[in-house]
């Protein structure tokens, strides 16, 4: 057995649903973020990549079914490059890295791609197959942006409630208060913006060009700096007439791809890069479909014993912001000091493509320690139908404390 190390990473901005990238393909989005972890390590032959291993959460239009192999193609790679589509809904890059970490260390390959993308703006509505041709009656397009569909008949109801719903029963249940995940919503934006001018996302960021004038995307395009818990208060529940949870204190609908780079040790000389962190522990966790905003609580914590290390070891935590209230009962679980978490801005500010999120988590993870010499990390995510992933990192930049 060997270690597996995250060398580059890079990802497109992430933008608002039907906004500026609405207009660009997710397998090209897919291909910009692997040019541009590539380009990061212009020393690697790209032939020697013994994998891609790609996260998507749809797959039903664009996507193509396997958008990694998509991706390896339209990025100009060599044809020997395989790749292969995993699907974890939003843990869906993150789960990603976990496999490409596992055949690392296994020896099943030395250097791996990994990462994810979404674009949920061009997710396509979807018709059931009729039992026979020509049926008399009407037929419902469904949409496949987020959530259930076509929904078997024997999933028991609680399970399939919304993802909003989902969130009101955990503010009930661990009585977090509107005012709480509206706070923590506009800390997301602000800190989102504080990163962005303090060039934090400039060596993680790719701009993307948008239209055929030439007009480019290169910040993440919902963040709102200046926000305040005061300015979210007036925004109406979405969920129930008097519910907790808005528009602005849930992540919104986006468009982005991440890619990140991972490989063993040995493999530095070929990539031509030092690595930036060890993976150092792996978690899954699963728990009633409803409660899927808790799971990564256990997700997180197998991690850490996995690493051999506990919470008054870590350093920083990225944790995906589904919605405010899942991230606030996971915070107060874990009993972490909340500024360590997400302190460069969330999914709340930054968005959540979903096949993209994982990635990004990882990515930004890594960054944050090679800034502060930090050593231990954790990066965490909720996922739909009751699961969760997290990944414990190590800084092996130098200067670790």
């Amino acid at each position: 057995m060997t270690d597996s190390y995250l060398y580059a990473a890079a990802r497109t901005p992430f933008g608002r649903f039907s906004g500026a990238l609405a207009g660009v393909r997710p397998d090209d989005l897919a291909a910009l973020a692997v040019t541009g972890a590539l380009a990061k390590t212009p020393g690697l032959d790209p032939a020697e990549i013994g994998d891609v291993v790609w996260g998507n959460a749809n797959g039903a239009g664009e996507d193509n079914r396997n958008v990694g192999r998509m991706a390896v193609l339209l990025a100009g790679l060599p044809t020997s490059v395989p790749a292969t589509t995993v699907n974890r809904l939003c843990g869906s890059s993150l789960d990603a890295a976990i496999m490409a970490s596992r055949a690392i260390e296994t020896g099943d390959a030395s250097i791996v791609l990994t990462g994810g993308v979404e674009s949920m703006t061009r997710a396509p509505w979807v018709l059931p197959k009729p039992a026979k041709g020509f049926p008399a009656g009407d037929m419902t397009a469904v949409s496949t942006t987020l959530g259930w569909r076509l929904v078997n008949a024997r999933m028991p109801k609680e399970w399939t409630v919304s993802l909003g719903e989902a969130n009101e029963q955990l503010a009930d249940r661990f009585k977090v208060s509107r005012e709480r995940q509206d706070a923590f919503a506009a800390r997301s934006h602000n800190l989102a913006d504080e990163a962005w001018n303090a060039g934090f996302y400039d060596d993680l960021v790719i701009p993307v060009t948008v239209d055929a004038k030439g007009a480019t995307l290169d910040r993440d395009e919902g963040i709102r700096p200046g926000s305040t818990a005061e300015k979210l208060a007036g925004l109406k529940p979405v969920f129930r007439p008097d519910g907790v949870i808005t528009a602005g204190n849930a992540s919104p609908l986006s468009d982005g791809a991440c890619a990140v780079l991972l490989g063993s040790g040995d493999a530095a000389q070929r990539i031509g890069a030092d690595p930036l962190a060890r993976i150092a522990g792996r978690g899954l966790s699963a728990l009633d479909p409803q409660l899927f905003g808790y799971a990564p609580v256990e997700a997180a914590d197998k991690a850490l014993r996995r690493a051999g290390i506990d919470w008054s070891d870590v350093a920083a935590v990225e944790l995906n912001e589904a919605f405010a209230v899942q991230s606030l009962a996971c915070v107060d679980a874990w009993g972490v000091d909340p500024d360590l978490v997400n302190a460069k801005g969330g999914a709340i500010a930054l968005g959540h493509p979903l096949g993209a999120s994982g990635g990004r988590l990882l990515a930004t993870l890594a960054h944050r320690l090679r800034e502060s010499g930090e050593r231990w990390g954790v990066a965490a995510i909720c996922i739909g139908v009751g699961q969760a992933l997290a990944v414990v990192l190590e800084n092996v930049t130098g200067g670790t404390r």
